[in-house]
């Protein structure tokens, strides 16, 4: 699991995104949309509109974006999910319509995906702190001392009172591997509130493209996934699709080298310490954000094979494996529609036995 600063689907319209789709509502629509991008939650948050007349709910959504954010960070003091993980072994703490909801949809993750999520991973990502100037390598005591305050059965949720109650003293909370998700579905609903039909919300590479691009006859963006051992802006290939959600999980950007080991920033809740297996990527393509976000952790946990047919049980989902001996593997449902790019220096193939 991670505190997800780095994201790895990515998308900027002039670069990655060809936008391509006609609209079928009776709606004016700009070729150049309205847009802002500000620095928030470590990384670029990036909203383009291309509803005329619409330039004034980019503010209603990045203030939206930041009360979100500073409800949830575990990064700043004072935060709601800072005031839970202070009163661990104390006492239940009251939370706010925004937090309450993610919270009890990470432990359904977590009780779902035990084996890698776990909203009570706080304590080991705080210890290694990756993507931080003070991240290291931590002690073996200290990672063991860790793992036995990281459960989430010892988190009690109330729902008629909202409270959340961390039973050990010490336990810590942490939804980085789903707050942007959650953020982004908030976003959404901001948008669709205030009529807009069709947007690209991107928030440090948790992409939703709403509606239809005003573009071409199709109806449909294409989307650039990107190489998960490349700078930003990079893809390995492209997926065309509208009002879906994009999200990667992956081990570039956000790691750690100590003594010529590299240690990336996706945890293991049983060992402390980060997933090893032969994937480089996952990106998912769904309904929603928060269950992109949630699904990108846990199936990367799993290993290509085992993730892999967990996505074909889904509905609604679709993934795109990048393994480390540069290969691409996709789902079901994308075969057709993921378009490999020629010069990325991966190969397409079918996974053995499919």
């Amino acid at each position: 699991m991670k505190k997800r600063i780095s994201i790895l689907v990515m998308v900027a319209c002039a670069i990655i995104l060809a936008a391509c789709g006609s609209n079928k509502e009776k709606v004016e629509l700009l070729n150049d949309p309205y847009m802002d991008q500000q620095f928030l939650m470590g990384t670029y948050v990036r909203m383009q509109i291309f509803d005329e007349g619409k330039e004034d709910v980019l503010k209603t959504a990045f203030d939206r974006v930041k009360a979100l954010a500073d409800k949830i960070t575990v990064n700043e003091k004072g935060s709601e999910i800072d005031k839970v993980n202070e009163a661990s072994g104390i006492k239940p703490v009251k939370v706010s319509d925004d937090v309450y909801p993610l919270v009890k949809k990470a432990y359904q993750y977590s009780d779902e995906w035990n084996k890698g999520f776990d909203l009570s991973i706080g304590k080991i990502t705080q210890l290694w702190h990756i993507g931080f100037d003070d991240a290291r390598k931590p002690e073996q005591s200290e990672i063991d001392d860790a793992l036995k305050l990281i459960n989430y059965r010892d988190v009690e949720l109330d729902d008629e009172k909202q409270t959340v109650f961390l039973k050990k003293k010490g336990m810590e909370l942490d939804l980085g591997a789903i707050a942007k998700g959650y953020i982004t579905d908030e976003v959404v609903k901001v948008m669709k509130n205030n009529d807009v039909t069709t947007a690209i919300i991107d928030l440090g590479g948790n992409v939703y493209v709403l509606g239809k691009s005003p573009r071409k006859s199709d109806g449909e963006w294409k989307v650039g996934i990107q190489d998960p051992n490349q700078a930003r802006n990079t893809v390995v290939g492209s997926v065309t699709t509208s009002n879906k959600s994009l999200v990667t999980s992956g081990i570039y950007e956000r790691n750690l080298t100590v003594n010529g080991e590299t240690f990336h920033h996706l945890f293991s809740p049983k060992t402390g310490y980060p997933f090893e297996n032969e994937i480089a990527g996952v990106s998912i393509i769904s309904d929603k954000s928060i269950d992109g976000d949630g699904l990108s952790t846990s199936i990367f946990s799993m290993g290509l094979k085992e993730g892999m047919a967990h996505i074909d049980k889904l509905n609604n989902v679709e993934a795109i494996f990048v393994t480390k001996d540069d290969k691409v593997y996709i789902s079901k449902g994308l075969e057709g529609n993921f378009e490999l790019n020629k010069d990325s220096g991966y190969d397409l193939v079918k996974l053995e036995g499919k």
